[in-house]
C-alpha cells in the first residue's frame, strides 16, 4: 500500500495574492497546511545602509519608497527623529498639515488594502470602487508635492510648502467633456482645503457603498468570520500593533497613547475588534476611515482659520527663499553650506515612532554629530506581523492563507527594507 505523506510547495512569489515578492513555503497535508514558512529578503534594497552615506534629507525619499502605500506615514517617523536630536518643532500649521495627510495616507492605505483584499478573496467590484475615491486623494498628494506617490514632502522643521490656492482641472477629452467635465471639475473650483473638504462630506457615503457589497455578503463572511483568530495574549507575544493588536480588543494606539503632531487636540475614536478574526480585522479598517475623515475635517477646519508659516526660520537647518538669497549675502552663505554639505546633527541616538496605517512605524536614529547619520534602524510593522504566519496559519485550509496574507496588509518595501 502506497504511504500518503505531506507534500511541500511555494506560495508567491508570482502568486498574485503574494502581495509583492513573499515566498511561503508550505507544508501541506492534503488542502490543510500543517507548517508555514515565511522567506522573505527578495525586496532588500539596504535602504538603512544607504542612509549612513547621504546627508539627512536626502534620505527622505528612501522612507517613502519602504512603505510604498503610505508615504508620508513613514516620513513623519524619519523626520521626527531627526527633530528630536536637532532640538527643533514644527510651527503649529505644519503640524496640523503633517496630522491631516497622515490621516489621508490611512485611508490611501486601508483603500488599497480594502480592495485588493476583496480581490484575492473573489469579489472584484469592490476593487474598481476603492480606486476611484484613492485617485481623488492621489491628486490631493501630486498638488502638494508634485508626485503621485513618493512625495517627499515632510521636512525637518515642518512641510515643504503651504498648502496651493487651487487643484488641477480636468481638461476636456472625448472621454470628459460637456456636463460630465462640469461634474469632474465642481470640487476643483477653489483652494485645495474646500477639495477636501467637498472629498470629507462625501467619503462617508463612499464607505457605505463598501460595507453594503462586504459587509453582510454571505461569502464574504465565509471567507472571513473565524479565519486567522488572533487572542489578545499571542498579538502582544509577537509584538503587533496597529489594527493587527486592535482587531484582537487591545486599545493601543500611538494616536491617542502617545500623541505626536496635533493628536492631542483632534476628536477621534479607537475602533477595536472582539473576536481577533480577519472578519473584525475588516471592520477595524473600515471604522478606521470613518475616523480619519473626522479627523481630516478638523484639519481643514483648523487651517482655513489660521495661517501662518510652515517652517521654522532657522537658516541652519531650513534653506533661506529664493528672494531672500539673492539679496542677502548672509542668507547666500547659509543657501550655500546648506547644499554643499547640509547641516549636522547634535551628537546622540532617539527612537521616534508614529502610528502607521499597518501598525507601529518607528525609526531609530543614531548621530555622532556629523552631517549624515551614524546609524538608522526602521521598525516595520509588517515584519514583526509576517513572523507569526506559521503560528497562526497552522490547520487552516490553503485558500485562508490567502485571506490571512490579506489581513496582515503586507507590503514588502518595509518588510525587507
Amino acid at each position: 500500500m502506497q504511504e500518503i505523506r505531506n507534500y511541500t510547495m511555494n506560495f508567491g512569489p508570482q502568486h498574485p495574492a503574494a502581495h509583492g515578492v513573499l515566498r511561503l513555503v508550505l507544508e501541506m497535508d492534503g488542502e490543510t497546511v500543517v507548517r508555514a514558512d515565511p522567506h522573505v529578503g527578495l525586496l532588500h534594497r539596504g535602504t538603512e545602509k544607504l542612509a549612513e552615506s547621504k546627508p539627512f534629507n536626502q534620505s527622505i525619499g528612501y522612507m517613502d519608497r519602504l512603505d510604498y502605500v503610505s508615504m508620508m506615514c513613514n516620513e513623519h517617523a524619519y523626520v521626527r527623529a531627526i527633530e528630536t536630536l536637532l532640538g527643533i518643532e514644527a510651527p503649529p500649521r505644519a503640524q496640523y498639515i503633517r496630522t491631516m495627510f497622515d490621516e489621508i495616507t490611512r485611508i490611501l492605505n486601508h483603500l488599497m488594502w480594502l480592495g485588493s483584499n476583496a480581490l484575492d478573496l473573489g469579489a472584484m467590484g469592490v476593487f474598481l470602487y476603492a480606486f476611484r475615491e484613492r485617485e481623488e486623494l492621489m491628486d490631493v498628494y501630486e498638488a502638494v508635492s508634485g508626485a503621485r506617490m513618493h512625495a517627499t514632502y515632510y521636512r525637518p522643521g515642518g512641510v515643504y510648502r503651504d498648502l496651493p490656492d487651487h487643484m488641477s482641472q480636468y481638461r476636456e477629452s472625448p472621454w470628459h467633456k460637456g456636463k460630465d467635465l462640469k461634474r469632474f471639475n465642481s470640487w476643483r473650483e477653489g483652494t485645495m482645503l474646500d477639495f477636501i473638504d467637498a472629498f470629507t462630506q462625501d467619503f462617508p457615503h463612499k464607505v457605505d457603498e463598501y460595507e453594503e457589497l462586504l459587509t453582510e455578503n454571505r461569502i464574504w463572511k465565509q471567507r472571513t468570520v473565524g479565519i486567522g483568530v488572533i487572542s489578545p495574549e499571542l498579538a502582544q507575544q509577537w509584538s503587533m500593533s496597529g489594527v493587527m493588536l486592535r482587531g484582537s480588543g487591545i486599545e493601543w494606539d500611538l494616536r491617542k497613547k502617545q500623541p505626536y503632531a496635533k493628536y492631542a487636540e483632534m476628536d477621534f475614536d479607537i475602533p477595536v475588534g472582539t473576536h481577533g478574526d480577519c472578519y473584525d480585522r475588516y471592520l477595524v479598517r473600515v471604522a478606521e476611515m470613518r475616523q480619519s475623515n473626522r479627523i481630516i475635517r478638523q484639519c481643514v477646519e483648523w487651517l482655513r482659520a489660521n495661517p501662518g508659516p510652515v517652517m521654522v526660520k532657522n537658516y541652519k537647518v531650513v534653506p533661506p527663499s529664493r528672494m531672500e538669497m539673492k539679496e542677502d549675502m548672509e542668507a547666500l552663505i547659509y543657501h550655500f553650506k546648506l547644499f554643499s554639505e547640509a547641516y549636522c546633527v547634535p551628537a546622540g541616538e532617539t527612537y521616534a515612532a508614529v502610528e502607521a496605517p499597518k501598525g507601529e512605524f518607528g525609526c531609530y536614529l543614531v548621530s555622532d554629530g556629523a552631517n549624515k547619520p551614524f546609524r538608522l534602524h526602521c521598525r516595520a510593522p509588517g515584519f514583526a506581523h509576517l513572523s507569526s504566519m506559521d503560528t497562526v496559519v497552522r490547520g487552516h485550509m490553503l485558500a485562508d492563507v490567502v485571506a490571512m496574507i490579506g489581513t496582515y496588509d503586507l507590503v514588502f518595501g518595509e518588510v525587507d527594507r
